[in-house]
């Protein structure tokens, strides 16, 4: 179910192939070297870059945040969980709408609000130089619900007499018991969520499909984005293929990185 779809692109990156046609042709390397040379595969490599390390950090932070504040909580556990959880749950192609007024230039909520304030807003998803900087808040409000699910549950697994050991051992403010005991025994769990939100990051695609579809001028195109406009607009699936390949080759790497480098420094306890 997996591997023969996967070696079956891998193959098809190598040909000519375009949707429909009845045959096809070896062309090797044609298509990856094509790749370097065009500007929208390379604005569209940078963009997700960019996508991923904006949202990556601030999701996984705040959804650690989040779970510290719900965890230490006593009153409304259950509501405030429902609450950050919702966007996980939401279909984002329905709350596109819901986006697309919230930072509409002149009747949204967003930028009344920065009137009242004084502030001009900016063209939020119409300017090339805000559109990716938006893209990015959403998918951070898209994400942080779910690692905080994550955290929570990473939390409630540290055992108690742990933070009282620490207290008779001095360790008597709230940092300090994050420094020393909780963090460490969330390396596991981060690990896991930094994995996780990186993976999700790079496959962006239905925001940008919804409400930009690469616009304006090719300022918000993204890697998947790229890979179905070249295969089902255009019908170039060799060339598609070629796409997915280093997208996939982006993937592998990312996800070797973060074993050879973070996986040592966890504590598993």
């Amino acid at each position: 179910m997996l591997l023969l779809p996967t070696a079956a692109v891998v193959a098809i990156a190598f040909t000519d192939y375009e949707l429909g046609a009845r045959s096809l042709r070896f062309v090797g390397l044609a298509n990856f070297a094509e790749l370097l040379e065009d500007r929208g595969f390379v604005t569209s490599f940078r963009n997700t870059a960019f996508f991923v390390a904006v949202t990556t950090p601030v999701s996984l932070f705040g959804g650690l945040g989040l779970a510290m504040l719900i965890e230490g909580g006593t009153r409304g556990r259950a509501v405030f969980r429902a609450v950050f959880f919702l966007p996980v749950v939401s279909l984002m192609v329905a709350m596109a709408t819901a986006f697309q007024y919230m930072f509409h230039p002149t009747i949204g909520p967003v930028n009344a609000v920065l009137r009242t304030l004084g502030l001009v807003g900016p063209n939020w998803l119409g300017s090339s130089d805000s559109v990716m900087w938006t893209l990015a808040i959403i998918g951070i409000w898209e994400q942080i619900g779910f690692n905080m699910v994550l955290f929570l549950a990473g939390l409630t697994a540290i055992p108690r007499d742990l933070y009282a050991a620490a207290e008779i051992d001095g360790v008597r403010s709230a940092w300090s018991r994050f420094v020393t005991v909780t963090w460490p025994l969330l390396g596991p769990t981060t690990l896991f969520v930094l994995t996780i939100t990186m993976i999700r990051s790079l496959r962006v695609f239905e925001i940008v499909a919804t409400l930009t579809q690469g616009g304006p001028n090719k300022a918000s195109e993204v890697l998947l984005y790229t890979m179905y406009s070249e295969a089902f607009t255009f019908f170039r699936m060799g060339y598609s293929a070629a796409i997915t390949v280093v997208f996939l080759i982006a993937v592998v790497v990312l996800m070797l990185l973060q074993t050879r480098l973070l996986d040592r420094r966890v504590h598993y306890g």
